[in-house]
């Protein structure tokens, strides 16, 4: 059921609640409702601002209620800087972009998809498949650049990642690409071997190219709720990460949880997928995220 239905079975019931002011069997059941939707910490704030606002008489309509819903959220993202921060390219030569992520929260896809959003800008594209070690994930991003016609780099079966990755920007420099979208392996049952392994592709790749990565995208699948938040404090512990991009948040019951992505590793988020298709991954918009999360 949709968050927002969810909720206004709760307060609407019977809209005298909302005009009677505080009632606190409803605010309990509201915010049992948004840790259920894995809002974690952000709940908390949420419920204190929604109670301020019954005490105060300001929401005693379905309308008020969805509108101060949906600017508080706004407010969570918009109240970061960083959300602020665009897209880094580089100045002269290829914009390198890293991205980071637990196998199985769509990397690869990702990958695909910011290469074909660079094609339709005009710009060239180069794919490097730094995950030596997953069983079929250089032969799947091959398959998605023989679709989308573009190069990809790859290495041995168990070879060092870094070395694909030093290899690929050799390639985008000699080859005059505009971008190099580097996908990583996401073994998180290794913890220390994956932090060893990213930070040497940085090191790598920085050396080979300067300021390189410019971004470092780190890859989450917003259906898993709360355990995005600790797969992100491995990631961002291990690399700096400069965005997020949120994945499956098609009819997920588990978007609140963005909202604490954001809060916990600090960093923007650039990209949302909402879908299955070549063309599901869209610009990150609070507003529109927020209409969408709470749903009809």
């Amino acid at each position: 059921m949709a968050l927002w239905r969810r909720i206004k079975e709760i307060a609407l019931t019977d809209v005298a609640v909302l005009v009677k002011g505080v009632d606190h069997d409803m605010l309990e059941d509201v915010e049992r409702v948004l840790i259920e939707a894995d809002f974690g910490p952000a709940t908390f704030d949420l419920m204190e601002d929604l109670e301020r606002q019954l005490r105060r008489g300001d929401l005693k309509t379905e309308a008020a209620l969805r509108a101060w819903l949906v600017a508080e959220l706004v407010g969570m993202f918009e109240s970061d800087a960083a959300t602020l921060t665009p897209f880094q390219f580089a100045a002269d030569g290829p914009t390198v972009v890293l991205l980071l992520g637990v196998n199985g929260a769509g990397k690869t896809t990702v990958a695909a998809r910011l290469a074909r959003r660079f094609l339709r800008h005009g710009k060239t594209v180069l794919l490097a498949a730094a995950d030596t070690f997953r069983a079929g994930a250089q032969e799947q991003l091959s398959i998605w650049g023989e679709r989308l016609g573009l190069p990809v780099v790859t290495g041995t079966r168990g070879g060092d990642p870094a070395a694909v990755a030093y290899d690929a920007v050799d390639a985008a420099i000699a080859r005059d690409i505009d971008v190099l979208i580097v996908d990583t392996a996401g073994r998180l049952h290794t913890q220390d071997n994956l932090v060893t392994e990213l930070q040497k592709i940085v090191r790598v790749i920085g050396r080979r190219c300067e300021g390189a990565p410019h971004e470092s995208l780190l890859v989450l699948d917003g259906t898993v709720g709360q355990n995005a938040v600790q797969q992100g404090k491995i990631f961002s512990g291990a690399v700096p990460v400069s965005g997020l991009v949120v994945t499956k948040l098609d009819g997920t019951a588990k978007g609140g949880a963005v909202v604490s992505l954001q809060r916990m590793i600090g960093a923007p988020i650039r990209f949302v997928g909402v879908g299955e298709g070549m063309d599901d991954l869209e610009d990150f918009d609070p507003h529109r995220f927020a209409e969408r999360l709470l749903g009809d």
